[in-house]
C-alpha cells in the first residue's frame, strides 16, 4: 500500500510547479512610468501577500532599507517578515547575493532570521556588465556552512556551466547535501544568455536526482519560462527584480499581476501551482510556518 501511495504522490508532484516571486527591483533599475517599486516593509509585505493569494508559494527577499538599498541592518527585513507572517505562510527565500559592498558576514544576515527557509547560494564569480560579481569557493563554503547551521536549504544560483561542476565538487566534499536544488540565472549582462538553447545545455549537465528552476533577468515575456516549464523546471520566478513586463508592450501594475500571468501559463500546460505546504515538501525545508 505504501508503494502505491508513494507512486500516486509522485504523479501528483509531477504536476506541481513552485511559483516564486522577487517583488523588489534593484536600486538603479528603471521601471516603466506608473510602476511603483515596493521598498518599505509595508509595501513589500503587501505585494508579497497579494502574490501569495495569486498563487506564489516562495518569496525571494534581500535585506534592504526603506529606500531599497542593501544593508546589514536586519531590522527592516525582520519587520517585513513580521508583516508577511501576519497574513501568509509563503516560503521565505533569503538572499546572500546582490552586488553590494557588504562583507562576507553581512551578505548572509538574512539567514539569522529563523523564518528564512531557503537561501540563495551563488556558485561562483561572474562578469556583470563591466564589473565582476565575486563569489569565491571559500566564500561559498562559508555561506553553505551557515545555511546548514540554520537548517536553510541552499538554492544554487548558476550563471555559467562551470558552476554546476563547482556544486558537484562541493557536494562530494560534503559541503552540500543531496538533493541539489539548482536555479539557472539567464540574461545577466556578461553571463549566460537568455536563450532556450543555453537552457537545454545546462539541464543536460545536471546530476540525477536534483531539481532546477529558472530566473530570467530582464524578462519581457514568458517565452523562456514556457520553455523551462515544458522541460520540467520545478521552480519558476517572476517579479519586479527580474522584469516588470506582462507582455513586451505592457508593464504589470503589480507583482501579483505577474504571478497571475504565470499561474495562467502553468495551468494551460496542465500543471498546478504548488501551495506553500507543497513547496516545503518538494524543497525539503525544516521550518514550520
Amino acid at each position: 500500500m505504501s508503494r502505491q501511495v508513494d507512486e500516486r504522490r509522485g504523479r501528483e508532484d509531477d504536476r506541481l510547479t513552485v511559483i516564486a516571486v522577487a517583488p523588489v527591483a534593484h536600486v538603479g533599475h528603471t521601471l516603466p512610468a506608473g510602476v511603483r517599486n515596493p521598498v518599505t516593509p509595508q509595501e513589500v509585505a503587501a505585494e508579497t501577500i497579494a502574490c501569495a493569494r495569486a498563487g506564489a508559494s516562495v518569496v525571494h527577499l534581500h535585506v534592504r532599507d526603506d529606500r531599497g538599498n542593501q544593508t546589514a541592518d536586519r531590522a527592516w527585513f525582520t519587520r517585513t517578515l513580521d508583516l508577511i507572517r501576519a497574513h501568509s505562510d509563503i516560503v521565505i527565500n533569503g538572499s546572500t547575493g546582490g552586488v553590494a559592498d557588504l562583507s562576507l558576514e553581512e551578505r548572509c544576515v538574512s539567514l539569522d532570521d529563523p523564518r528564512v527557509e531557503v537561501g540563495s547560494l551563488n556558485m561562483g564569480s561572474v562578469n556583470f556588465g563591466d564589473s565582476v560579481y565575486i563569489n569565491t569557493v571559500p566564500d561559498i563554503r562559508f555561506w553553505a556552512a551557515r545555511m546548514r547551521e540554520r537548517r536553510v536549504v541552499p538554492e544554487l544560483e548558476v550563471f555559467n556551466p562551470s558552476m554546476i561542476t563547482t556544486a558537484i565538487v562541493l557536494r562530494d566534499e560534503g559541503v552540500l547535501d543531496d538533493p541539489l536544488h539548482f536555479n539557472f540565472c539567464l540574461g545577466f549582462p556578461g553571463a549566460i544568455a537568455a536563450d532556450y538553447r543555453q537552457l537545454v545545455f545546462l539541464v543536460s549537465l545536471l546530476p540525477d536526482g536534483c531539481e532546477w528552476g529558472l530566473i530570467h533577468e530582464g524578462m519581457r515575456d514568458l517565452s523562456l519560462v514556457s520553455a523551462a516549464l515544458g522541460m520540467g523546471a520545478r521552480v519558476l520566478r517572476v517579479g519586479f527584480e527580474d522584469g516588470p513586463w506582462v507582455r513586451r508592450d505592457r508593464p504589470a501594475r503589480s507583482n501579483a499581476e505577474l504571478v497571475d500571468n504565470l499561474v495562467a501559463l502553468v495551468r494551460a500546460a496542465g500543471k498546478e501551482p504548488a501551495t506553500p505546504a507543497d513547496a516545503r515538501r518538494l524543497i525539503g525545508t525544516a521550518v514550520d510556518a
